[in-house]
């Protein structure tokens, strides 16, 4: 009897194995031609069920209900499939999924990197484009921060530079993070001081695309632009009001609240976007440290746009973001208290900034701009027996005017940027700085023939504490045919010195001085 029980006990149990694997449902997405696996591509059934595509090109969509499931899998720069398959699945599993280069025109693309009204494929620079319907499958799988959506662009890389703070460095053609210049609107908002922990406080749910410019940019954009440069462009308010909200809970215990809101009324407009974030330690292999830090954060953005006559805009954008983290011992993270047994690294950030425009648009070839932005980060990072504090105030002050033809476009510009840091903290050596750079730049953009285009950039930067630096750059592209084009360019950089690298934030930036 007791056998019996215990052989009808084993085959309940799997039963209930095998009812509930049939309720998943795996992919293994390659490349059609070379067959590789494509890391980070998207399975999307619904606002609450997705996966992303591993170092394996696996993905696993778990807890299925219903009798079938339609899922959309998407890559950047592949076609898009949408399949709907019987649940319990039946068939061979994983389910084979091969990705086909996409080949859509694009015309309708423009990118505000560049400065110009053109499309991006009669653009020189090579440029990778993220628009909103990508934004928003990425954003359903990851809505706390931008790092899923930019890791899976070609050529990109997201660079852990702090296993304690779970900060990461967009590293663009394998240089050092501090070499791609990071964008919101065009202003520079994260540079120096200000770039730790930016990957990881800037929530997708505002943004309506994402501009990927790689190669040296620094003609438009100054010395940083070395590797490229990524820009973050946020929604703008249309005649039809638009409200947005997400909830994001994770099994790692995250969980995020986003919400954004645009509408516009007669000569005034307005966005609002609000976001907060609360992650629990999280520790994936068991070895009593975390491998997602314990975070509290809430982020702020609201913009009012104001146009006085149909030629003329005024844009405000304010800026704010507080958040403290807590990576290390899992006993310390619970404790809030670090020792010599139990590591405990402990992050606070305070981000706000103010961004003012002005727009006059006489036609879509000639157009005035008028920039100003002010940036204040403060952080501290405290350990046992260790701690380092420091504030940047960043301003930066530009103007420039485009005119031309459709076929040969000009662009000049000056700006000035200042950036001043302060070491708050007691220390041995002062590694505080204050830089100022004034520059003047100019671009023309040639349609050459109907194959070929030319573009050409000269910048003079001048700097306080290193002189005159000249920042040359080309680019040219041939259409070789509707489906196949080349392009080449290259061009000058620089970068000022300063103690913010990837691996001083690995050290929390513990004796280092400008001058090793």
């Amino acid at each position: 009897m007791n056998t019996i029980k215990l052989f009808i006990a084993v085959f309940l149990l799997s039963f209930g194995s095998l009812a509930q694997a049939q309720n998943s449902i795996t992919f293994k997405i390659t490349d059609e031609e070379t067959g590789e696996p494509l890391i980070g591509a998207t399975v999307y059934a619904s606002a609450t069920m997705g996966a992303i595509a591993d170092n394996n090109g696996l993905a696993t969509i778990n807890n299925i209900e219903g009798e079938s499931i339609t899922v959309k899998i998407s890559f950047v720069g592949y076609e898009a499939i949408k399949n709907t398959y019987s649940i319990p699945y039946e068939g061979k599993m994983p389910i084979e999924i091969k990705m086909e280069h996409h080949h859509e025109e694009v015309e309708e693309m423009v990118v505000t990197a560049t400065r110009t009204s053109r499309s991006i494929e009669d653009i020189p620079t090579r440029i990778e484009f993220l628009g909103a319907e990508e934004l928003q499958e990425k954003a359903v799988m990851r809505s706390a921060n931008i790092a899923m959506l930019l890791r899976e662009s070609t050529g990109i890389q997201m660079q852990v530079t702090s296993p304690s703070s779970a900060n990461q460095s967009i590293r663009i053609q394998g240089l050092d993070g501090r070499y791609t210049q990071l964008m919101k609107d065009g202003f520079p908002l994260y540079g120096g001081f200000s770039g730790g922990l930016s990957i990881m406080q800037i929530p997708p749910l505002d943004l309506r695309q994402v501009e990927v410019i790689k190669g040296s940019n620094s003609t438009l954009y100054g010395g940083g632009a070395i590797a490229g440069l990524v820009n973050l462009v946020s929604i703008r308010p249309e005649e039809e009001a638009l409200t947005k909200v997400m909830v994001d809970q994770t099994s790692a215990g995250g969980t995020t609240l986003n919400a954004f809101y645009a509408s516009a009324e007669n000569r005034w407009s307005y966005t609002l976007f609000g976001s907060g974030h609360r992650q629990t330690a999280y520790d994936a292999n068991d070895d009593n440290f975390s491998d997602l830090p314990e975070t509290r954060s809430i982020t702020l953005n609201p913009t009012i746009f104001f146009k006085p006559s149909e030629t003329d805009e005024f844009r405000l954008a304010l800026n704010g973001t507080f958040e403290d983290r807590w990576g290390g011992n899992l006993n310390a993270v619970d404790d809030r208290e670090p020792n010599a047994q139990n590591y405990l690294q402990e992050n606070e950030s305070r981000r706000m900034s103010y961004q003012l425009s002005y727009t006059k648009t006489w036609d879509e070839n000639r157009r005035l701009t008028l920039k100003n932005s002010l940036l204040h980060f403060d952080r501290g990072i405290h350990q046992f027996q260790y701690g380092f504090d420091g504030e940047q105030v960043a301003t930066f002050s530009e103007a420039t005017y485009s005119f031309g033809q459709a076929r040969s476009s000009w662009l000049v510009g000056m700006n000035i940027y200042s950036d001043r840091f302060n070491e708050s903290h007691d220390s041995n050596s002062d590694r505080s700085y204050e830089q100022f750079t004034a520059g003047v730049f100019i671009q023309q953009n040639t349609q050459l023939s109907e194959d070929w285009s030319l573009e050409t950039g000269l910048r003079l930067d001048q700097s306080k504490d290193y002189g005159l630096q000249t920042l040359p750059r080309l680019s040219v592209m041939y259409k070789a045919h509707p489906k196949l084009t080349f392009r080449m360019g290259g061009g000058l950089g620089y970068k000022l010195p300063t103690i913010f690298t990837e691996e001083t934030e690995r050290l929390s930036f513990r004796a280092y001085n400008l001058s090793t």
